[in-house]
């Protein structure tokens, strides 16, 4: 067995005690090398909760501690959004490799100073949300990229709920409902249709007091918005987000092409298999759901079999900022109603191997002369 990897978190709350406390777990019970040495958290009360549920005792409120303990290798960011980027920024520069979870930062200039450090430092960066790792994510950019759907010339994603009855930072400058939810469907849009060109929205605060930690607070981020997508060519989408929406029962994803439809059941976060329409078949089609256990928090194995195995990750820092770029365009054309150019751009991950690359160019020739 391989020296295991050896965890810091930063930040345990409900995200890392919760499920990325289970996820470590499942990664050990499957076999996979990894422990947690060192917890942080700005709430003296948790060291109880990391001795509980880790076995950890190695507690401090002081994240700097986690950063210069040499048996750390791998920080895992899992604090308030605004404090993502620069607890990111120093465990790179620390030579840690890091997960930082979504957003990667809260403005465009943390972003890039991440996306930089990235390519010099001896730690990989991993950022949430881990959307593209999912089977079901996969089996749809298959069938996409297959050539099966024709064109794609429209797409719809969604994703709310009424919103954290807790920590005001959600509702503070650098929180919203976009960085929480939407940004879920922004990165898997780009994964599946690539860089957009172009946004616009309606965006804004409906909400303006809510109880937070049972205290009545001003709300100042959005927390309402539709976002509009231009992929160019004619090829548009819309997300759909909020702490605004009570229940709903619709696909997460939604995407239109010249020869059938697919939509992904479920949220693309806990997705629950697809739905697929082909012109030439006449049918709808249900494809089941194929690992139903899938987690959200799959980028923690994904980075850790990366640093073990000495391979890269398809999910790169990029496709995080580029995502960044979009939902802060999305947040000013609420404000002013003007569309954004989008500047940045990346390559997306794709999910062939050699032989699917070379079958998919036939198929997609051989369509494209009929």
């Amino acid at each position: 067995m391989s020296q295991p990897i050896r965890i810091g978190i930063i930040g345990y709350g409900s995200v890392a005690s919760g499920p990325y406390t289970r996820q470590i777990k499942r990664m050990q019970q499957a076999g996979q090398a990894v422990e947690v040495v060192h917890v942080c958290d700005v709430r003296p009360e948790r060291r109880q909760v990391a001795l509980e549920r880790l076995g950890v005792s190695n507690f401090t409120s002081n994240y700097t501690d986690v950063l210069e303990n040499d048996a750390v290798d791998l920080v895992l960011v899992t604090t308030s959004m605004r404090e993502h980027g620069p607890v990111a920024e120093a465990a790179l520069q620390a030579g840690k490799h890091v997960l930082v979870e979504k957003p990667m930062a809260v403005d465009l200039e943390m972003g890039q100073e991440l996306v930089e450090l990235s390519k010099t430092s001896k730690g990989l960066l991993v950022c949430a949300p881990h959307v593209v790792l999912s089977p079901t994510y996969q089996a749809i950019w298959q069938r996409i990229h297959r050539g099966e759907l024709g064109k794609i010339r429209l797409a719809r994603a969604f994703y709310g709920w009424a919103g954290p009855s807790w920590g005001q930072w959600f509702y503070q400058p650098g929180g919203g409902a976009l960085f929480d939810l939407g940004v879920y469907n922004v990165v898997s849009l780009t994964g599946l249709l690539g860089p957009a060109k172009r946004v616009t929205a309606l965006a804004g605060t409906t909400i303006k007091e809510r109880v937070v930690d049972d205290e009545m607070m001003k709300v100042e981020a959005v927390d309402n918005a539709h976002v509009l997508i231009d992929f160019g060519e004619g090829v548009y989408a819309v997300v759909t987000t909020g702490f605004t929406i009570q229940k709903y029962r619709c696909p997460a994803i939604e995407l239109y092409g010249d020869k059938g439809t697919i939509q992904m059941l479920g949220d693309d976060w806990d997705p629950d298999g697809y739905e697929l329409w082909r012109n030439d078949i006449g049918a709808w089609q249900i494809h089941e759901e194929s690992d139903p256990n899938w987690p959200w928090t799959d980028g923690l194995r994904h980075l850790v079999e990366c640093i073990q195995t000495g391979t890269k990750p398809v999910i790169q820092p990029e496709h995080a900022y580029h995502a960044l770029e979009i939902m802060l365009a999305a947040e000013a054309a609420g404000k002013d109603g003007r569309t954004r150019e989008i500047e940045s751009t990346f390559t997306p991950p794709r999910f062939f191997s050699e032989a699917q690359e070379q079958e998919a160019a036939h198929l997609i020739h051989d369509r494209t002369q009929l």
